[in-house]
């Protein structure tokens, strides 16, 4: 066990808001661009925070991608409820097309037409910040997407838009804040920088389902996904063959352990502190509609689609008032876990530690810890049961 333990302190976090120090979810990676991905976001300076969306640079002309109905039919999930919930999205900067973007991408779906409402960090329909420019395209890329999985994965639902003044963590988190107190019950981030800050008091409102992306860079954890009142949420490749989808890690999925004390009811036995992830859902080979900065329809990978897709599954069960963080993952009974979560059994991430090597933080399927792993955390929905 201290064997363990010590292992696991190899290559996690690094730094926090405020400091140099950026995550690991945000370092360069040679396997993202080896498997035909791009980084949108990659913001250096100190306390600020980057998206988590990739772009597919040879992706097939048309609509290519995994659409809307591989993801209701994959998890099962129940498309005729989720009206009244409120799914609130984060991020920074303006994207003046996003309820243009979205309308042609669920009309293209079947999805209907969309209650959406955009908000600046304020909280008001008014006074959005600058639109997203130079370095910071990304984010809009980001925003398009991040409306979009909600849609895809929960049609009914109303989406809040709370675009940021910057990608700064504290325009972020004031975001974040506002949304909690304007009465959203599901929050999705796709973003994280730093890590292992103590100050995430804007993610503890009571009543409020927190969720982040796990970022892009294999092992290792970022803000705000290792708070312990936010769901970890990992990334899977989700492929089909015939009617059958089949799952396996996504292998530049965050994962691993996180400098931030770990909570009572994560009980792995490998790592001191929180450990991520709780769950996961597909981050790769993604359809998305967006024409600013692009010109239509691209193909997107990353965290930054698990993270709304299941943001958008949380309100389908409207379960926020009576859950916060990943919690329901690591209490659910073995035969619920069996029933409404679908175990990822093989596939790991990139960039784990030497002394990780097969362990159930970078692998799936190892029998280590039950039907847990660091990537995966305890699996993908099959329908609403465990959230």
């Amino acid at each position: 066990m201290a064997l363990g333990v010590a292992a696991c302190n190899a290559g996690g976090s690094f730094g926090v808001p405020g400091t140099a120090a950026q995550s690991v979810g945000h370092l360069p990676s040679s396997h993202l661009e080896a498997t035909g991905y791009k980084r949108l976001c990659a913001d250096a300076c100190p306390g600020y925070m980057n998206c988590d969306v990739l772009l597919k640079t040879n992706a097939e002309p048309g609509v290519p991608g995994l659409a809307p109905a591989d993801f209701q039919a994959a998890y099962k999930l129940p498309i005729t409820k989720g009206a009244g919930q409120v799914v609130a999205i984060v991020d920074a900067f303006d994207n003046p097309n996003v309820a243009s973007d979205l309308k042609v991408y669920r009309k293209n779906f079947g999805l209907g037409a969309a209650k959406v409402s955009k908000f600046n960090q304020l909280g008001q329909k008014k006074n959005y910040p600058s639109k997203c420019a130079g370095s910071n395209l990304g984010w809009c890329v980001e925003i398009d997407l991040d409306v979009d999985m909600v849609s895809a994965s929960n049609p009914l639902c109303t989406i809040w838009l709370f675009e940021a003044n910057s990608n700064n963590g504290n325009d972020l988190y004031a975001a974040v804040a506002r949304a909690a107190k304007m009465g959203a019950h599901v929050i999705s981030n796709s973003y994280g920088g730093g890590g292992g800050s103590a100050s995430y008091g804007d993610f503890a409102k009571k009543g409020v389902m927190y969720l982040a992306s796990a970022g892009d860079g294999g092992y290792g954890m970022q803000d705000p996904v290792d708070y312990d009142t936010v769901v970890s949420v990992g990334g899977t490749q989700l492929s089909k063959v015939g009617s059958t989808y089949t799952e396996k890690v996504w292998p530049d999925s965050g994962a691993g352990r996180s400098v931030v004390t770990k909570p009572s009811w994560q009980h792995d036995p490998k790592c001191s502190e929180r450990t991520g992830n709780d769950v996961s859902a597909v981050a790769e080979n993604v359809a998305e509609y967006d024409t600013f900065p692009y010109c239509g329809w691209i193909v997107i990978g990353g965290t930054s689609v698990s993270s709304p897709l299941l943001g958008g599954v949380f309100g389908l069960a409207g379960n926020a008032s009576s859950h916060q963080g990943g919690k329901p993952f690591w209490t659910l009974t073995s035969k619920n876990r069996r029933r409404y979560l679908h175990y990822i059994n093989s596939g790991g991430v990139v960039n784990c530690p030497p002394s990780l090597s097969g362990s159930y933080l970078c692998v799936a399927g190892t029998g280590e810890y039950k039907t847990y792993s660091g990537p995966a955390g305890w699996g993908t929905p099959n329908g609403i049961g465990a959230f």
